[in-house]
């Protein structure tokens, strides 16, 4: 990769980092699910009248907008709200990696090979031991909402990989589009009117500044960005700056919030990272084995040939 195209994979693991920040800063102020559909809600309104039509199959913006932004973000407000520490979360949800995996074999018929299932059993170990760091009085729900939202993340992967949509930032828009709606329905069903207009009322710059962090640099530039990766390079070279998301999440969480960390918490880090960075990583064959990738790049072996052509024979 680019060194400026490196430099985006860090920063947009640093934003999506510092998100779990910002989200508990703005689950301070707004009940869960209106804070979610606030979330979208900035991304989509003003975008849907400068972007056309998605262009794709409508179900697959539905089923995206439902799985990623109602049910996966929905389940992640949630437990934070209802106790799940930020960096704890920005670890626990990167085990969407492995629930990727195997939502990918049973619908898309893709067959892990033993080294992305070393590393996946490697990851959910690490997330069962911070399971174990939160011990018998913890918060055991809200550990359980940040796992689904984990589940519904993998979910949504699969199906955003199905819809292969061409256009990144029209994809998103369109996608954010869905989930504002159906989210303040949950909310005014269960968190309440008074509630919501209680929340609406009392918003301040810092509120706004937090929405505007969390649906238009994280959601917006950050899917659009990363996506623009996944076009340019491999996935396979692109994939392990996702690693980093914990880790700015978990030392953002450290700074900003006093978040603090114990032996079981760290060793869990080691497994999930290591445990991702196995799947994200391309198995090496040998340089003669069948499907193997000359080491000569494409264009010095057209110039060769070209120059063995040229040679009076």
């Amino acid at each position: 990769m680019r060194p400026r195209h490196i430099a985006l994979a860090v920063a947009i693991a640093a934003v999506w980092g510092l998100n779990f920040v910002l989200i508990h800063v703005g689950l301070a102020t707004f009940p869960p699910l209106l804070f979610c559909a606030l979330r979208f809600a900035v991304v989509a309104v003003p975008a849907v009248f400068l972007v056309g039509p998605p262009k794709v199959a409508w179900r697959w913006v539905v089923a995206v907008g439902v799985t990623l932004g109602v049910v996966k973000f929905g389940l992640l407000f949630l437990g934070m709200h209802a106790g799940m520490p930020a960096g704890l979360s920005s670890l626990v949800l990167q085990g969407q990696a492995g629930f990727t995996a195997l939502f990918a074999g049973a619908l898309l018929r893709e067959r892990p090979n033993r080294q992305r299932i070393a590393g996946l059993a490697i990851a959910f170990a690490g997330i069962a031991l911070a399971a174990l760091d939160r011990g018998p009085g913890g918060p055991v729900g809200a550990f359980a909402l940040v796992i689904g939202a984990a589940v519904f993340w993998g979910l949504s992967n699969v199906l955003t990989r199905k819809a292969a949509p061409p256009d990144a930032l029209r994809w998103m828009v369109w996608v954010s589009a869905v989930p504002p709606l159906p989210l303040l329905a949950l909310s005014l069903l269960f968190e309440g009117p008074a509630a919501d207009l209680r929340a609406l009322a009392g918003i301040d710059l810092a509120g706004l500044g937090v929405l505007a962090y969390v649906g238009l640099l994280s959601t917006l530039f950050g899917f659009v960005a990363w996506s623009f990766l996944l076009r340019t390079y491999d996935a396979s070279a692109v994939a392990p700056y996702s690693l980093l998301v914990p880790v700015f999440g978990m030392s953002s969480s450290w700074l900003l919030l006093g978040e603090r960390f114990g032996p079981l918490a760290a060793a869990a880090t080691v497994l999930v990272v290591a445990g991702i960075g196995l799947t994200a990583l391309r198995p090496r064959r040998p340089s003669g084995a069948p499907g193997s990738v000359p080491r000569t790049p494409s264009r010095r072996r057209a110039a060769l040939a070209a120059e063995r052509s040229a040679r009076p024979r």
